[in-house]
């Protein structure tokens, strides 16, 4: 559970040239300027040290660098947005292929299609859709990487109305193990479209990603609010969201945090630190005013500690929590599909919540409905439709002492839920996948076979396996 630190080792110029020679994009090394930047990752947790990180301007370095760490049995790690939690875009004497260069995006209003490459992060999809007034299900932070949160399911403020960011990829272009460019369709590849639809980055490396795209905005009506939550009020208000958020109609998505106000005088009066909360966030996709009308129960329901609601551009709302989440900062993020939200799950949350160690941690409970529960496992590898509510102890803290704590803090939190659950999780908020293959099969149900088959098929020697894993089936 502690940061990797070891060093890379070096690799002769003599293998490294007919490498370099291929790529447009830089190759850098241990001891070259800018590799000191370029070899972390968001999650002050992980401290990697890659032997090479290949820049990838364009689709055929992919390729080149593929080849290379398949030849030379190099482990093998892709990075997108590099903000996932478990570090998997980054690796200990291996190669990284940092795909932050590809996030080209060109908009079809007229078709309403986006192509965005792979290194593009949603800030930047939303910016681009936006001119249009169009958007596709992204996530809730504007650094997210778009590869990693779509390929792993991808929950964000338009779930219930237009489903999951997988659910809304039509195609993609993919570089394979082998090294083979491919191009994925409904009418091309449809297995291994059916597999980035929430089965992970484990067919390949996906370069470029099509995604449907909706009317929303430019602006929106977007509730967030922070009401008192001491004196025994969190449980009553997790009952309150949860009828709430089952009773509304699909153009509401919603999400609650519970906390503590963290001492952060830039954003929070300095009043109310140390206080505990329970935060609503709801977006309605539609008329703002209606929206209004819709949402303001949420902020009626108790005594506002914060409150920010009003109408905004869709792109102001994806930035909401931009600040909660600085670069560098230790990160823990374990989740639980829950079947029930009763009044015993309910209690359990409240006291965990009350508990946390750090004041930048939140108890995050998304609700599950609409567009999401619609979708079929023919359609798509992604699997905890059928769940109430999805459940994340979200772990944030600074010092490397505190680890112990709140990593106790977050395992008992989900192991207090077990008993509410089928054991599946979002494997994008998996924690470090401790639990290895077992997971993966808890996360997957029914569907873990017929993805192991499929990585067989396009990734049998597990070429890509720094990743939410699927071991082959032929394995």
């Amino acid at each position: 559970m502690t940061a990797l630190s070891t060093r890379a080792p070096a690799l002769p110029p003599s293998v490294l040239l007919p490498l370099a020679q291929q790529l447009r994009g830089a190759l850098l090394r241990p001891g070259d300027d800018g590799y000191d930047e370029a070899h972390r990752v968001w999650n002050g947790m992980i401290d990697r040290y890659p032997a090479l990180i290949v820049r990838a301007a364009c689709v055929e370095d992919v390729v080149a660098a593929v080849s290379f760490a398949r030849e030379m049995g190099l482990p093998l790690a892709v990075r997108g947005g590099g903000h996932n939690v478990a570090g998997h875009g980054t690796t200990d004497g291996g190669l990284v292929i940092d795909l932050e260069p590809m996030h080209q995006i060109e908009v079809n209003p007229v078709g309403r299609i986006a192509r965005v490459g792979g290194g593009a992060t949603w800030g930047q999809v939303d910016a681009a859709t936006q001119e249009y007034c169009l958007a596709t299900p992204g996530g809730v932070f504007s650094g997210t990487g778009v590869a990693g949160l779509t390929l792993g399911g991808g929950y964000g403020y338009l779930r219930n109305l237009h489903g999951l960011s997988c659910d809304n990829l039509v195609g993609a272009q993919v570089v394979l193990a082998s090294g083979e460019v491919i191009e994925v369709g409904p009418d091309q590849h449809a297995d291994l479209l059916w597999g980035l639809r929430g089965g992970g980055g484990n067919f390949g490396v996906v370069t470029r990603f099509d995604f449907r795209l909706h009317p929303v905005g430019p602006e929106v009506m977007f509730a967030f609010v922070f009401h008192d939550a001491s004196d025994g009020k969190m449980a009553e208000a997790i009952r309150f969201y949860r009828d709430f958020a089952v009773a509304a109609p699909d153009e509401v998505s919603t999400l609650m945090a519970c906390g503590v106000i963290p001492p952060e005088p830039e954003v929070y009066p300095a009043a109310i630190h140390g206080r505990p909360f329970a935060a609503f966030a709801a977006l309605y996709v539609g008329d703002p005013e209606e929206g209004r009308q819709l949402l303001q129960p949420l902020r009626d329901f108790g005594t506002p500690l914060i409150d920010v609601s009003d109408v905004m551009p869709y792109v102001a709302v994806q930035q909401t929590f931009d600040h909660e989440f600085p670069e560098g900062r230790r990160y823990y993020w374990k989740s639980l599909n829950l079947s029930r939200l009763d009044d015993a799950a309910i209690a359990q949350i409240a006291a965990h919540a009350l508990a946390q160690p750090s004041p930048y941690s939140t108890t995050d409970l998304w609700h599950i409905g609409g567009a999401v529960r619609r979708g079929s496992p023919e359609a798509s590898a992604f699997y905890g439709r059928d769940s109430a509510f999805l459940l994340n102890a979200e772990a944030n803290w600074d010092d490397p002492a505190d680890d112990g704590a709140n990593l106790t803090w977050a395992h008992g939190l989900i192991a207090a839920l077990a008993p509410f659950s089928d054991g599946s999780r979002y494997l994008n908020f998996a924690g470090l996948q401790e639990e290895g293959e077992a997971m993966m099969r808890d996360a997957f149900g029914p569907q873990y076979a017929r993805l192991a088959a499929l990585k067989a098929q396009y990734d049998p020697a597990n070429l890509f396996r720094l990743n939410q894993n699927i071991t082959p089936a032929a394995a």
